[in-house]
């Protein structure tokens, strides 16, 4: 089983052990509530599983190492009691309760989560003392005389033999009452998760070049020699920071990550051509689109190697563009529902309130800040969730600091200096789309130019299709020259990928229009014809003058007001005709009536 298997796995078993009946009963009685075993080589990612997990979830993680635990502090401390039994007075031993059942109560009421899971790693490695007490606590969900709360879900993980000699096995009568998953790495599956971590692209791309170096431990006379996932990570944490501050990343370095010293000499050697590359090329330059003559000579004798670090480096730049954009829309969403917010607390403010506007805001500024604290210390924020919210905070400050500072007369005047205060963030929302988009237009320019329909150019769009940014913001706003390409069938996108996004990417052709890019009709009629094609309209609308439509970016946005019908967002994808034209919109609402668009310069009505 590889590890995204085994995430999927303990996220269907929450949501199985934490539901419940008509009865308010948990629908699996506790005691059939099997614990989870993952046992696995280190630094796959099990510990790292159980954080996705929870989060996603919505329950609370306690996590526990407990090999750095002793019996004492796994089942508590001793002391007397009296106790009155039969007529006569005795002393009884009970235990304090134990450190590990008293965090997870603590973790209860910090978060104020009543649910959770408790995760113990190393479980098969403690000590001759605690083994016990472990088997107890898998076979019966208690530490000592303290039993683990209800509607805790118990995860343990542990190491085969062959990886630690400190390992204890499990007898039948324990593993009979878990549910053991065998977990191997797997590259593909931490790639995926690599792309969504924005994990340094020279790392993927090496091992896109050396998979074989993704996960090793051998042993042999002169000691133990390894690299795992967790090492690959660590290093990408690492050197992006040092790219931030002007650092290099040498041999002796990465082999404190890496500690194979054949893999950490051939990937110390392949970083310095990767960042060699990055110079020569110009990759900046190639995503501004200026790339140099010299350039393309350059690629027509480069080794394959060579040219595939290229397309790496172009997608690097490119998902750099597109998480900025992500991350600036999802900011300035976030900011306007912050604002309406804001406008509906005002309307309750009285004018001759000195400074009220200012005092709610900072009010409401300090619930939001609280509430990202607990979610925070709750475990409940994604590293980009944490981000957005980090963002919107600072914002605001700005924002209560320009109210404080203009001294608004009253309700409207405050709202009126937040308003123009929020264009500002939009603005820097569409700036970072327009950064993106054109960065983008750029490589396809430079892609085409240099490898045609070539190897490099299927994993360039491919690339696009998987990493999440590059998919979210193609799906979004969309992409004249990557649909076309996209169809390939190596190229092609995942059942529910991009195409399932767009309803199925291309529609069929109308007429003597083709979706596929190829047209007799004029530039104006091309425009009109392709729009009533790809909203599915029975017959196309006049002539859109060419002007209003010239410009990369622009957009053409339908809507569907229809009675009483359901109106989904428009689905935007590119019209992949071969003078890229702007971009279509898809309707899928299945309506027929009136409805409306803009096509950049102005508002515009269609019926069909």
């Amino acid at each position: 089983m590889n590890i995204k298997r085994a995430k999927e796995e303990i996220e269907h078993t929450v949501k199985a052990y934490l539901a419940k009946d008509a009865l308010g009963e948990y629908a699996i009685p506790a005691i059939r509530q099997r614990p989870i075993l993952l046992m696995g080589p280190p630094g796959i990612g099990k510990t790292q599983i159980m954080e996705q997990a929870a989060r996603e979830c919505g329950v609370a993680l306690v996590a526990y190492t407990i090999t750095h635990h002793t019996r004492q502090s796994a089942v508590g401390l001793p002391f007397i009691r009296q106790r009155h039994y039969d007529g006569k007075d005795v002393s009884v031993t009970e235990y304090t309760m134990s450190e590990i059942i008293a965090s997870v109560y603590a973790r209860m009421e910090a978060t104020g989560l009543k649910e959770g899971i408790l995760f113990i790693d190393e479980i098969n490695c403690v000590s001759e003392t605690l083994a016990p007490t472990m088997l107890q606590f898998l076979q019966c969900k208690t530490f000592g005389n303290q039993a683990v709360p209800a509607g805790w879900v118990i995860v343990a993980a542990g190491n085969p033999p062959e990886y630690n000699k400190s390992v204890r096995d499990f007898d039948i009568v324990t593993l009979d009452r878990v549910r053991r998953m065998d977990i191997e790495p797997d590259l593909q599956v931490w790639k995926d998760y690599a792309r969504a971590a924005h994990l340094h692209s020279a790392i993927l791309s090496y091992l896109d070049l050396h998979p074989q170096n993704f996960y090793q431990i051998n042993a042999d006379v002169d000691g133990t020699q390894f690299v795992t996932a967790r090492g690959w990570e660590d290093l990408s944490n690492l050197l992006d920071t040092y790219e931030a501050l002007g650092l290099k990343a040498d041999e002796a370095l990465i082999r404190q990550y890496i500690q194979h010293e054949k893999i950490a000499e051939d990937f110390s050697a392949y970083l310095d051509l990767y960042y060699k590359y990055r110079d020569d090329y110009g990759v900046e330059e190639i995503l501004a689109g200026q790339a140099k003559p010299a350039v393309f000579a350059r690629l027509l004798n480069a080794p394959f190697d060579e040219r595939l670090s290229l397309v790496s480096l172009l997608l690097s730049g490119l998902n750099n563009r597109f998480t900025a954009s992500r991350r600036a829309d999802a900011a300035a969403d976030a900011c306007y529902a912050f604002l309406r917010e804001a406008k509906q607390g005002f309307a309750t403010l009285p004018d001759d309130i000195p400074d009220g506007p200012a005092t709610l805001f900072n009010q409401m500024m300090t619930d939001y800040d609280a509430e990202t604290r607990r979610q925070r210390e709750a475990g409940l924020l994604s590293r980009d969730a944490l981000a957005t919210r980090l963002k919107v905070y600072a914002v605001l400050r700005q924002w209560e600091a320009e109210l404080r500072r203009a001294k608004a007369a009253g309700t409207q005047e405050a709202f009126d200096l937040l308003r123009t205060q929020f264009q500002s963030l939009s603005d820097e929302r569409d700036a970072a789309q327009e950064a993106a988009a054109s960065a983008l237009e750029a490589a396809f320019d430079f892609m085409e130019q240099a490898f045609a329909e070539s190897q490099e150019m299927v994993v360039f769009v491919t690339e696009l299709t998987l990493a999440p940014a590059a998919h979210a913001f193609i799906t979004e706003n969309g992409c004249p020259r990557y649909f076309p390409v996209q169809q390939g069938p190596a190229a092609r996108p995942p059942q529910g990928g991009i195409a399932a996004g767009t309803g199925g990417g291309r529609a069929p052709p109308r007429g003597n229009v083709s979706h596929a890019g190829k047209s007799d009709l004029q530039p104006e009629q091309h425009d009109a014809a392709v729009f009533s094609h790809a909203a599915g309209l029975p017959a196309p609308p006049q002539a859109v003058p060419h002007r209003r439509l010239r410009g990369h970016g622009q957009q053409v946005r339908l809507s569907c007001g229809a009675a009483g019908a359901a109106v989904p967002g428009p689905c935007h994808h590119g019209c992949p005709r071969q003078l890229r034209r702007p971009l279509c919109a898809v309707l899928r609402c299945g309506h027929h009536g009136k409805h409306s668009g803009h096509l950049g310069a102005g508002p515009a009505l269609f019926e069909g």
